[in-house]
C-alpha cells in the first residue's frame, strides 16, 4: 500500500519532509535502437512476446539526486514478483517473455530527503498491449467465407487470437454486429458493400491486421442451351450469364447438377441430373442464388394425329402435328425427308410444312429423348374442275350449284372469286354441291384440297331487278289498269306479280321500264319483278272500290263560292276530282281514304257533290248555294 508523502511514518518518526515532485517518463526501447520513444500518461508501449524488449524508467534531469526507481512486474509463472531497483540515474530491465502475458505492473519512485524516507507512486506500467487495462490487441488469421453478396447479411467466421473483449468489427470502414464465440473466434454479420475490403477487429489494445473480404455480385442467368433433355439426365447444358466465376453449385430444381465446369465469369457447362417435368436451373455462389431458367425433362415424343393428313405431291402443305413430348423437337420427318420447316408451338403441337413426296409416308418427331412412332400422311394429286351448273346467279348469293371434276375427296374449301362458298358438300370424289356467297360480276370457282387448288371455272353474278316506282299506284278491283314500272335490271325479267297474282300481261320496254296490266284484286299488294337473278323488291299497288260520300259539312254556302267543307265517305284514296254539279271544286285535299277537304266554286241553287277516282265516280250529295 502506498502512503501519502505527508503521512506519519509507520515507525513513529513523525511527519516526513515533503519529497520533491517527480516527473517521470516511460520509454519503449528496442534492443539496438539508440533512440527512446517517450509515451504520454505514463503508459509503456511494448511489443508482445518479444523477450528482448527493454522497459526503462528514467528520472528527468534536475530532479533530486536521491531518487530510487523500481520496475515491478506481477508474479512470474515460476512464482514471486519480478522487481529491479535502480540508482538515481534510472532503472532498466529486459523483461522476460511471460511478463507480456500478465495483467498489470507499475513503476514506483522512492524519494529520500534526509531521514526518514518518503514514498511516492509515480506511474503505472500496464500490460504492453493494453492502453486501458489489460486487453491484448487482436490478431486475425483467417475468415470464412472470404466473399459474399453485395447486399450483406451473411455470417462470416473470423479466426485468430486476442478476441476477448473487442468492441468493434469492421468491413472496410463499416462497423457491423458480431458475436464472440471464444478468444479465438468471432461470428460477424457482413454489412452491405462493394469490391474487396479489409476485415479488422478492434479493442482497447488496438486494431488487428486486416483480412480481405470480397463483395461478389449474385450470379445472374441470361439463357441456357439446350432447354430440354431426356428424363435420364446426362445432357450437357451451357449456362450463360454474369457473376458465374465464383459459382459453388448448379441446381436443376432441387437436384444438384451431376457436375459443372466454370468456363468463365459468363459461362458454365453443367451435366443435367435425372429428373422429370420442367425445373428451374439456378447457380449458387457465396453471394447468393441466381434467377432460375426453365429446363424441361422430356420423354420420347408421341404423334397422335395430323391435320390435314394429306397434301399435294409438290409439298408445301401446312400440317398441324398433335401429340406429346414435343418440347425441344430437333426434327420432323415425312418418311425419310425432313419437313421443309417446322415450329414447336407447345409440348403437344407442332406446325410443319410438308416437303414434296408421293404415296403415303410416316410422319415422325425427333427430340433429345428419341424418335416417335409414325403417323401416315398421304400425298395426293391436285383436284380438277370440268363443269359448273348453273353458271349464273344473283349478286345476293344463295344459288345452289353442282361442281363436277376429279380429286374432290378431302376438299377443304370451295371458293367463288375470293369468297368461300356459303356451304358445300362433297358428294363424291367427282362431285360437290355448293351454295354461292354474295358477289358481283364474273368470278372463278375453285376447289381446294390438301393437295392444292383446282383450276377455275367462271360463275357470273347477275343483278336482280330493282323497282323504283309505279304509275299509277291504284286501280279498280276489277283489274285491267295499265301500270308503268320503272327500275333497274328489268331486261331479264321473266315475270311480274301483283301480290301473289301474275300480271295479266307485261311488256319489257327497256332495262329500266316495263308496262304491266293489273289482274283483279283487292286491298294493297306488292308489285314485284322476277328474273334468273332473283326477285326484285316490292312496290305497293292499291285496288280501289267506287268512292262513296256519306256526308258533307257544311252543306250550304254563298253563291260566290269559297266555302271550306269536309267530305266524309270511303274509297277516296287516289281521288282525281271533286265536282259541285258540273263545276270542279276550286281546291281539294285527300286527307285519307275516308276524308276530303274541298273549297266550293261559285254556283247557284242546289247541286250534287261527287268524288271521282280511277275506279269511278261516287253518287252525289246535295250542296245548296244561298
Amino acid at each position: 500500500m502506498l502512503r501519502p508523502i505527508d503521512a506519519p511514518h509507520p515507525r513513529g518518526c513523525g511527519m516526513l519532509p515533503k519529497a520533491p515532485a517527480l516527473s517521470l517518463t516511460l520509454l519503449n526501447r528496442l534492443p539496438g535502437n539508440a533512440s527512446a520513444d517517450p509515451l504520454s500518461s505514463g503508459f509503456a508501449h511494448l511489443l508482445p512476446d518479444t523477450p528482448t524488449t527493454t522497459a526503462q524508467c528514467r528520472r528527468p534531469a534536475g530532479q533530486h539526486r536521491h531518487v530510487g526507481l523500481h520496475v515491478i512486474a506481477p508474479a512470474s509463472p515460476a512464482g514471486g514478483r519480478y522487481i529491479r531497483k535502480a540508482d538515481q540515474s534510472g532503472s532498466r530491465d529486459v523483461l522476460p517473455q511471460w511478463w507480456f502475458r500478465s495483467v498489470t505492473g507499475y513503476c514506483r519512485a522512492m524519494a529520500r530527503v534526509g531521514k526518514p524516507t518518503a514514498e511516492q507512486s509515480v506511474a503505472s506500467l500496464r500490460h504492453p498491449l493494453d492502453r486501458q487495462g489489460g486487453t491484448i490487441m487482436p490478431t486475425i488469421t483467417a475468415i470464412s467465407p472470404s466473399s459474399g453478396p453485395a447486399s450483406g447479411g451473411n455470417p462470416v467466421v473470423i479466426t485468430g487470437s486476442g478476441f476477448t473483449g473487442p468492441d468493434t468489427v469492421r468491413f472496410g470502414a463499416t462497423a457491423t454486429t458480431f458475436t464472440i464465440n471464444s478468444d479465438t473466434q468471432i461470428t460477424a454479420i457482413a454489412p452491405p458493400g462493394t469490391g474487396t475490403v479489409q476485415v479488422t477487429v478492434s479493442n482497447a489494445g488496438g486494431t488487428s491486421n486486416g483480412a480481405a473480404y470480397t463483395y461478389a455480385a449474385v450470379p445472374s442467368l441470361i439463357f441456357i442451351a439446350p432447354i430440354t433433355g431426356p428424363a435420364a439426365g446426362g445432357t450437357t447444358v451451357t449456362l450463360t450469364g454474369t457473376g458465374l466465376s465464383s459459382a459453388t453449385g448448379v441446381n436443376f430444381g432441387a437436384t444438384p447438377a451431376t457436375s459443372f465446369t466454370i468456363v468463365s465469369n459468363t459461362q458454365i457447362t453443367a451435366i443435367a441430373p435425372a429428373g422429370a417435368g420442367t425445373v428451374s436451373v439456378t447457380v449458387t455462389s457465396a453471394a447468393g442464388s441466381s434467377n432460375g431458367l426453365p429446363f424441361t425433362y422430356v420423354g420420347v415424343p408421341t404423334v397422335i394425329s395430323l391435320s390435314p393428313n394429306s397434301g399435294p405431291v409438290t409439298g408445301g402443305a401446312v400440317v398441324t402435328v398433335t401429340g406429346t413430348g414435343f418440347t425441344g423437337a430437333t426434327a420432323v420427318s415425312f418418311g425419310a425427308t425432313p419437313a421443309t420447316l417446322f415450329f414447336v408451338l407447345s409440348d403437344t403441337q407442332i406446325l410443319a410444312i410438308a416437303p414434296p413426296g408421293t404415296g403415303t409416308v410416316q410422319v415422325t418427331v425427333t427430340t433429345a429423348a428419341g424418335i416417335s412412332a409414325g403417323v401416315p400422311f398421304t400425298y395426293r394429286p391436285v383436284p380438277t374442275l370440268s363443269s359448273i351448273s348453273p353458271a349464273t346467279g344473283p349478286i345476293t348469293g344463295g344459288t345452289t350449284v353442282i361442281l363436277t371434276g376429279t380429286g374432290f375427296t378431302g376438299a377443304t374449301a370451295v371458293v367463288f372469286g375470293i369468297l368461300p362458298a356459303a356451304s358445300f358438300t362433297v358428294n363424291s370424289d367427282t362431285q360437290i354441291t355448293a351454295v354461292t356467297p354474295p358477289g358481283i360480276g364474273t368470278v372463278p370457282v375453285t376447289v381446294t384440297t390438301a393437295a392444292g387448288a383446282s383450276n377455275g371455272l367462271a360463275f357470273t353474278y347477275v343483278l336482280a331487278p330493282i323497282l323504283l316506282f309505279l304509275i299509277p299506284t291504284v286501280g279498280p278491283q276489277a283489274g285491267g289498269t295499265t301500270v308503268t314500272i320503272t327500275g333497274l335490271g328489268l331486261s331479264g325479267v321473266t315475270g311480274v306479280k301483283f301480290g301473289a297474282t301474275p300480271a295479266t300481261s307485261f311488256t319489257i320496254v327497256s332495262d329500266t321500264q316495263i308496262t304491266a296490266v293489273t289482274p283483279a284484286g283487292t286491298g294493297t299488294v306488292a308489285v314485284t319483278a322476277t328474273s334468273t337473278a332473283g326477285a326484285s323488291n316490292g312496290l305497293p299497288y292499291t285496288y280501289l272500290g267506287i268512292p262513296a260520300i256519306t256526308s258533307i259539312s257544311p252543306n250550304t254556302g254563298p253563291v260566290t263560292g269559297g266555302t271550306f267543307l269536309a267530305l266524309t265517305g270511303t274509297g277516296f284514296t287516289g281521288a282525281t276530282a271533286v265536282t259541285f254539279g258540273a263545276t270542279p271544286a276550286t281546291l281539294y285535299l285527300v286527307l285519307s281514304d275516308t276524308l276530303i277537304l274541298a273549297v266550293t266554286p261559285p254556283g247557284t241553287g242546289t247541286v250534287q257533290v261527287t268524288v271521282t277516282t280511277a275506279v269511278g265516280t261516287s253518287a252525289g250529295i246535295p250542296f245548296t248555294y244561298v
